[in-house]
């Protein structure tokens, strides 16, 4: 599977989490790259630390589906790490991340909460979406 989101070599390679695709030229090469890897045969694209009006340019030229980590309501999927998700990260909690634990005090219902949360699209929502 091809994606382009920031792993952990290219958190290694940036120094950090950092935003992806703030400048036009990099967002311009980021949908090219998008484009590519779908002609190359990438059945799905994985979007992270992506402002969401990129995601959703990304989105809106490609077939295949596009999941956003991050990256605004507008892809066609959202993922959000399990640790994230119940604010068990170890010594960081990206911007993007909402801690659904803290909200409904039970795994389960974090996970029902989160899933309710994807499909109404209130989540994520602009306090835990790349601008």
């Amino acid at each position: 599977m091809c994606s382009l989101r920031l792993n952990a070599q290219s958190v290694n390679i940036f120094g950090g989490y950092k935003v992806q695709g703030r400048e036009q030229e990099n967002a311009d090469r980021m949908v090219k790259d998008a484009l590519a890897l779908q002609e190359a045969g990438a059945q799905i694209i994985l979007l992270e630390c992506v402002p969401a009006g990129l995601a959703a340019r990304i989105t809106e030229v490609l077939d295949v589906p596009v999941i956003g980590i991050g990256a605004g309501n507008q892809t066609d999927g959202q993922i959000l790490v399990m640790h994230d998700m119940f604010g068990i990260s170890a010594n960081y909690m990206p911007k993007f991340s909402k801690n659904f634990l803290a909200e409904t005090g039970d795994m389960r219902k974090a996970v029902a909460k989160y899933i309710e949360d994807v499909e109404s699209a209130a989540f994520p929502d602009d306090a835990h979406t790349i601008a």
